[in-house]
């Protein structure tokens, strides 16, 4: 082929080279014009890409003003004890700001915690725990900057007082305070964005023991598993007064096991796997989400989420801190001691626990010989080194977890 391209060697010889010359010209114009197509399109799609997440990551509100007010504590506030875990506050207000949001009562001027949970990621991510905290427990709230830049003085009285004197901040004091963990990044979700995140996953299905005929929650649904739109899993969420027993307990449950329905789904491949549906998800909930400045990207989110895939359901666990009637207010909660104490050094130090639906409301010993921590599963631990140190299973909680039906 060497020869017949370099020398005329017969008849039409010239005539084939120059055919041949032709159609590598047009080739090489083919090449340059798909090439200059395929550079297009990657350029449109890399833009469009990055207007999505320019978008998504607008979406979230920066809570800078929490931010600067935690930052003049700063020395007051717990150490972290255990590198690559994380405590994240995740506070539901009870605003009524906003066309939505009024539809559920007046606007008093102030805004409230409607639901306050502490989730702990244990740093190898193998287990996330989620603890709820009564609105109602009597807790020492700190000092406080209030909104129009005044201060409260310190005061013994509701926890959800907190949020309604200084805000995420003042929450975020108050729980440190409460349990001397340290709280590493908290959100922010009103009842408008709760709404949207359900509606973007296509509802949310919970199994109910008995029907629901709720007038002021204007929920009426049948016993058996059930499909929740935004609209009724929020009065499935806030009932109280006219769902089982009536207390704050039973709610907070129920809003665990809500929790856990909602987890389910939102891991299911139908969601994370298709993005036609993937991204109204990532939509409703970026723009649902007030967070610290650490969080308020898409960037952010994923770098905390990314590990939370592998968590097997059963480690995804709920309970509500121990805690019983106030000794001079039967509305009101106090702590049971010292389990909430145990409970608060199992998180603070990364240490297993185990939470089970008719369980103790947490009263059980430390792990390894008084040390927290104790493993999963050990008997004994030891070495040629010295004698084998026997090992207690960790603590049980009474509570639920994200794999379980709870019809059964």
């Amino acid at each position: 082929m060497v020869a017949a391209v370099g020398y005329r060697v017969g008849p039409g010889a010239g005539a084939s080279a120059s055919g041949r010359g032709l159609v590598r010209r047009r080739r090489r114009r083919w090449v340059r014009i798909t090439a200059f197509g395929a550079t297009a399109l990657l350029v449109a799609a890399g833009g469009a890409g990055w207007a999505v997440y320019a978008k998504l990551s607008g979406n979230i509100t920066p809570d800078e003003a929490a931010a600067a007010e935690l930052a003049r504590y700063d020395k007051e506030r717990p150490t972290s004890l255990v590198k690559d875990a994380r405590n994240i506050l995740l506070i539901g207000s009870d605003s009524r700001e906003g066309t939505d949001n009024a539809r559920y009562g007046r606007d008093s001027g102030t805004e409230r915690s409607d639901t306050t949970i502490l989730l702990h990621l244990s740093a190898g991510r193998g287990s996330a725990t989620a603890v709820s905290l009564p609105r109602d427990l009597m807790v020492d709230l700190p000092g406080c900057r209030r909104p129009d830049g005044s201060r409260s003085a310190p005061r013994f009285a509701m926890f959800n007082q907190a949020f309604q004197l200084g805000g995420s901040a003042c929450t975020i004091r108050t729980v440190e305070k409460l349990t001397d963990i340290r709280v590493d990044h908290h959100v922010v979700v009103d009842f408008h964005g709760f709404k949207e995140m359900v509606d973007a996953v296509d509802g949310v299905e919970v199994c109910l023991r008995e029907p629901i005929d709720d007038r002021a929650a204007k929920l009426r649904l049948p016993a058996g598993h059930v499909t929740l739109n935004g609209e009724q899993a929020l009065g499935y969420v806030r009932a109280r007064k006219t769902l089982g027993d009536g207390s704050d307990t039973e709610r907070m449950e129920r809003q665990q096991r809500f929790l856990g329905a909602l987890v389910n789904k939102v891991r299911s491949n139908d969601v994370l796997l298709n993005p036609v549906k993937l991204y109204p998800v990532l939509d409703a909930a970026t723009s649902s989400l007030t967070t610290d400045p650490g969080l308020a990207s898409l960037r952010g989110l994923y770098d905390l989420v990314r590990g939370l895939r592998d968590i097997p359901m059963e480690q995804v666990q709920f309970l509500t801190v121990p805690r019983e009637s106030y000794a001079y207010d039967a509305n009101r909660d106090q702590l049971v001691e010292p389990a909430a104490d145990r409970l608060f050094e199992r998180l603070r130090t990364d240490a297993p626990l185990v939470v089970e639906r008719n369980g103790p409301p947490g009263s059980a010993p430390l792990g390894l010989s008084g040390t927290p921590g104790g493993s999963h599963g050990d008997a004994h631990r030891g070495s040629r080194l010295g004698p084998a140190v026997t090992v207690s299973p960790p603590p049980t909680y009474r509570g639920n977890t994200a794999a379980e039906d709870t019809c059964e």
